[in-house]
C-alpha cells in the first residue's frame, strides 16, 4: 500500500509520486514519519527535507522551506512556499549564499534573516549532494 504525495507550491505542483513512507520534520515534533494508515494530521514544517521512500527502496528527497503537511486517508499534501529537489539546486549558488550568511553572523550574531538564509543555504547544500 502506498501514498499519493503531492508538495504544492503557488506556481506549481512542484513533486508528484507514490510512496509507502514519507518523513518530514514539523517545527514542534521534529522529525515524523507517514506511512499508509496514518492517522489524519496537518503539522508546520520545519526548514529541512522531505523524503518519499518509494516502495523499490529508492528515496527522493526535496527541499522544503517551510510550510505545512497534511495527511488524510492515502494522500500526503505538502505546501510550501518554496521546495527544491537535488536536481533543481544550483550549487554554486548555495554556496555563495551560505558564505554571505556566515560572513553577515559575523558580524552580527543576532542577525535572524542571515541566520534563516544560513538555514536554508545549508539545507539546499545537504539535498543536492545528497543524491
Amino acid at each position: 500500500m502506498t501514498f499519493q504525495v503531492e508538495l504544492v507550491s503557488p506556481e506549481a505542483i512542484s513533486y508528484s509520486g507514490e510512496a509507502e513512507m514519507v518523513i518530514a520534520r514539523t517545527v514542534d515534533g521534529g522529525d515524523i514519519a507517514f506511512q499508509p494508515g496514518h492517522v489524519p494530521f496537518i503539522g508546520v514544517l520545519a526548514v529541512w527535507s522531505v523524503d518519499a521512500i518509494r516502495s523499490d527502496g529508492t528515496r527522493d528527497t526535496i527541499a522544503v522551506h517551510q510550510g505545512f503537511v497534511q495527511v488524510a486517508g492515502t494522500k500526503v499534501s505538502i505546501l510550501s512556499d518554496v521546495s527544491e529537489s537535488a536536481a533543481d539546486i544550483d550549487v554554486a549558488r548555495a554556496e555563495a549564499a551560505r558564505l554571505n550568511a556566515e560572513e553577515a553572523l559575523s558580524r552580527d550574531r543576532d542577525d535572524e534573516e542571515a541566520a534563516a538564509a544560513l538555514s536554508r543555504a545549508e539545507l539546499r547544500l545537504r539535498v543536492a549532494t545528497s543524491s
